[in-house]
């Protein structure tokens, strides 16, 4: 009982802070769960990506619901992401835990960045078309994948901004078929890092109803704050948690032994 709703509420939030500005709730829930559920770091995120596969369907069946998924897009974004995500989860198993702390706090202090520039990035770039346009969602699906799979992310924080500023998709279309594409990379990823015992599965009877209401929740909340006010609040959560986990200590190396 203890576990669920610790998982609950790890998941509600995680939920509620990826409403308020678009994003997905790995980038939060992985901290959480190392801090409050006391998982190591490769086992959230594992179990971070397998969630998220869960609240991904849900979304991406809303957006289709809307007319809002691009089928064709998703698959090209896919075809590449499906491989790399396997990669990605095979590597973060690889490195020692220090290091991988140290990779994810990276990625969130980018990912804050990029949601602070994201207002001045518009126009920035000519949108591709043709065979260049399937170049790059191609290009784009394989390299999210790889982070997808190694930071147990969705990839929507990447993958939407790329969409959106180098093949010119509507906002609201590029969310709905990034959801799509990472649901069969993120279960490639999932499927790694479950046969390599990154997966708690304990935990996701709770962290998936979790999301999904912290999700709705968040979004609510949302329409109350000014965009502004949500980026810059979100940033500086996701930087300060981030430096944190940039310095992860390493550990002192063992002590020689004795000469006999």
């Amino acid at each position: 009982m203890k576990s669920f709703v610790s998982s609950l509420v790890i998941g509600l939030t995680a939920g509620i802070f990826g409403g308020l500005v678009g994003v997905g709730g790995g980038i939060v829930m992985i901290p959480l769960m190392v801090r409050f559920a006391g998982l190591r770091q490769h086992q959230a995120h594992g179990t971070s990506l397998l969630a998220l596969v869960f609240t991904g369907l849900g979304g991406a069946a809303t957006y289709a619901g809307q007319g809002a998924v691009d089928v064709a897009a998703a698959a090209s974004l896919a075809v590449t992401a499906i491989a790399t995500a396997r990669l990605g989860a095979r590597h973060a198993h690889a490195l020692p835990e220090w290091k991988l702390k140290r990779a994810f706090g990276g990625f969130q202090v980018a990912v804050a960045a990029l949601l602070l520039a994201k207002p001045y990035l518009a126009g920035a770039s000519v949108p591709a078309v043709g065979f260049s346009k399937l170049a790059v969602l191609i290009v784009t699906g394989g390299f999210t994948g790889f982070l997808s799979g190694m930071m147990g992310v969705g990839g929507g924080s990447l993958m939407v901004p790329a969409m959106v500023l180098l093949t010119g998709f509507p906002q609201v279309l590029a969310q709905g078929s990034s959801l799509l594409a990472m649901v069969p990379a993120g279960l490639a990823g999932a499927h790694q890092h479950w046969q390599l015992g990154n997966v708690v599965r304990r935990l996701l009877v709770g962290l998936v109803p979790g999301i999904l209401l912290g999700t709705w929740l968040g979004s609510s909340l949302a329409l109350q704050l000014t965009d502004v006010t949500l980026r810059f609040a979100f940033a500086g959560v996701v930087t300060y948690t981030g430096v944190r986990y940039l310095r992860a200590p390493r550990p002192a190396p063992a002590p020689a032994a004795a000469g006999v």
